[in-house]
């Protein structure tokens, strides 16, 4: 028997014997006052009576009616706690524990949970606020840009040839930078909704970061800044989503040359380990500051702001980058120092059989 359960019966027992009691020394107080003919056997009769009936009657009201209800509220509490749908034949037996030492326990982690759930609304009440502070201040800059190029050619401008295609093309860049801005955030929710679903293929991932480095070799040549992918290995055949992963190497390279410093490089290395492949991404950049590290990979966290604008950032690179990479079941980590460089680390999932040509 339960130590609590134990405690209960020898505390319930103590009560009707001291109920007994008290009533035989009533019966024998009123034999003195009015002189009853009130014998110390029948008192000790009397008291054996009264402790029969007291128990019986603490019996029936503690644990057919108070006692199996709390024990039925413990239990709904339970399933409540759980998010659990009750069963209309659920059995509410009684578990021999002390039922109000459960239903003390069962507050208590009630009002845990709740406190810790009012915690993360709050945490998520701030996110929001911030998140729809940044889209708005975000899709803001180009709009106002748009709005006065435009009002700018319709006072005359249009008719001015030294402003009127200028003032165009820059109404257009804006444009597309609304557009990136949108297409990423689009992206980002498919990613967190998993709406978006991943076309998983075998490839090399290497020809892929071949191909990427290509296209960007013109923003790198003119910081004068070398792309370098490590020739140890020729080929490695990996399952992920092609263009997804495209996507990651694309931002990943183009912060690179964006935050990198004149006449630097950038460096890949490719390592192999059992089923899993390791892919770094190091710069001799700028650096960031530790501080920093923990929110990079935030929705609109800039370490820079003004220059990130500057660079043309919609400031969900990153974010983008850490969903693909976690929708495939993968990690991504950062490391970095100021005024030394900065390096991305990610893996991707090796495809079966003769995968890997060095």
């Amino acid at each position: 028997m339960p130590k609590n359960q134990k405690s209960n019966n020898t505390t319930f027992l103590i009560s009707c014997f001291l109920f007994s009691i008290g009533v035989s020394l009533i019966l024998i107080l009123l034999n003195l006052l009015f002189s009853f003919n009130f014998t110390l056997e029948l008192a000790l009769v009397n008291m054996f009576v009264c402790f029969g009936c007291s128990f019986l009657f603490f019996y029936f009201v503690y644990q057919k009616i108070i006692y199996s209800r709390i024990e039925q509220t413990v239990q709904r509490l339970k399933q409540f706690t759980s998010k659990k749908i009750p069963d209309e034949n659920y059995d509410y037996t009684y578990d021999a524990a002390d039922p109000l030492e459960q239903l003390n326990q069962e507050i208590i982690k009630i009002a845990n949970d709740r406190e810790k759930e009012v915690e993360h609304l709050t945490k998520l009440e701030t996110y929001r606020k911030e998140y729809l502070g940044n889209v708005s201040h975000e899709l803001k800059t180009p709009i106002f840009n748009i709005q006065g190029y435009v009002s700018t050619l319709i006072d005359g401008g249009l008719y001015d040839e030294n402003i009127n295609l200028e003032y165009l093309k820059r109404a257009d860049k804006s444009v597309d930078r609304m557009i990136n801005i949108i297409d990423d955030l689009e992206t980002i929710s498919q990613l967190e909704s998993g709406s978006l679903l991943l076309d998983n293929e075998k490839f090399d991932v290497v020809a892929l970061v071949k191909d990427v480095t290509e296209q960007l070799e013109l923003a790198a040549s003119k910081k004068n800044i070398k792309i370098l992918i490590d020739d140890e290995i020729k080929k490695i055949k990996v399952v992920a989503d092609k263009f997804r992963i495209r996507q990651v190497f694309a931002n990943l390279l183009t912060n690179s040359i964006k935050y990198g410093k004149e006449n630097g490089t950038t460096k890949l290395k490719f390592k192999v380990i059992e089923d899993t492949v390791i892919v770094d991404i190091s710069d001799d950049g700028i650096g960031i500051e530790e501080r920093h590290l923990p929110r990079l990979f935030e929705r609109f966290y800039r370490i820079d702001k003004g220059r990130s604008r500057e660079q043309g950032g919609t400031g969900l690179g990153l974010a983008i980058v850490k969903h693909i990479i976690e929708a495939h079941e993968q990690h991504i980590t950062v490391t970095s120092q100021v005024g030394v460089g900065t390096t991305f680390t990610f893996t991707l999932r090796k495809a079966g059989g003769n995968s890997v040509n060095p």
